[in-house]
């Protein structure tokens, strides 16, 4: 039998609406008392679990990773006790229950043995960021996204303007693209408002304009995406900004400056890098 590690620990099972805990405790070489709750997920709910896990002097915690369930019990209990995250995928091999009630006293059994192996949680501050520069990453899919809608609409329209520019959303495309939406140049009139290298093509752009179906409905699409287009550019710059405050805090500005004089990272990849492995990844392994 692998003798007990720590005398006074919990497991932690995390569902959406309600969380089951099973306490154990006892000396490190004899069986252990368990006992069993069951806690809202509500914040009145948790402080009452993590009143309960304190007057019961418990030291250790230990909850799967559970999609996003675990953050808000992680929140509350990171200050009053040390909380491991455990790996749902490393657990499950291991697992010989079903229920909610057997999976925490399962949990449980496996961290008052050190039979789990936590998976990092980052400290705070770099916790906000990874969410700044994760959000980021979202709204530049999202924008991705949006320019391919654009894009779609115009070919099934008969426009194939993007088949003759390099970039539908340049300089030479947007003005072109304003122009459609209007509706009242004539397809000369728009090809001759390419710009720089793009001027070399206007005999190409007419006839990539020539005979299109912009009609109304389509004209309304297009108009919706750009809508959408110019709010994620705004949601983009707020978040930048966001994100470079963070990234001037005291734990990151050192590091946040030595990364930017690697080639090839600027601002955005610096801030991306610090968000995930940290200021300092040499004290996190």
């Amino acid at each position: 039998m692998i003798p007990a590690v720590i005398e006074r620990c919990a497991g932690i099972d995390v569902g959406k609406t309600f969380l089951t805990v099973c306490l154990l405790t006892g000396p490190a070489d004899g069986e252990p008392k368990a006992e069993t709750r069951k806690f809202g997920t509500f914040h009145a709910d948790l402080q009452a679990l993590c009143r309960w896990l304190t007057e019961e002097q418990c030291t250790r915690v230990v909850m799967e990773s559970t999609g996003c369930y675990w953050k808000p019990v992680f929140n509350i209990l990171e200050d009053s006790v040390a909380v491991s995250l455990a790996n749902g995928q490393d657990v499950k091999g291991r697992k010989g229950h079903k229920t909610d009630w057997n999976d925490c006293r399962w949990l449980a059994h496996l961290l008052r043995h050190g039979l789990i192996r936590a998976s990092f949680i980052p400290p705070k501050p770099v916790r906000e960021l990874r969410d700044l520069t994760r959000r980021r990453k979202q709204i530049l899919s999202n924008a991705v996204s949006e320019r391919n809608r654009v894009q779609k609409v115009l070919e099934e329209a008969n426009v194939k303007i993007g088949s003759v520019l390099t970039d539908v959303f340049g300089v030479s495309g947007q003005l072109m693209l304003d122009a459609l939406l209007e509706g009242k140049a004539t397809v000369e009139e728009i090809a001759d408002l390419a710009r720089h290298t793009a001027r070399r093509k206007i005999p190409e752009i007419i006839q990539s304009l020539e005979g299109n179906r912009l009609d109304g409905h389509y004209r309304m699409l297009i108009k919706l995406s750009l809508e959408h287009l110019a709010f994620l550019e705004q949601q983009l710059q707020q978040i930048d900004a966001e994100i470079l405050l963070h990234a001037e805090r005291p734990e990151f500005r050192q590091a946040f400056q030595l990364l930017q004089t690697v080639p090839g990272i600027k601002q955005d990849g610096a801030a991306s890098i610090l968000a995930e492995i940290g200021p300092n990844s040499r004290g996190w392994w």
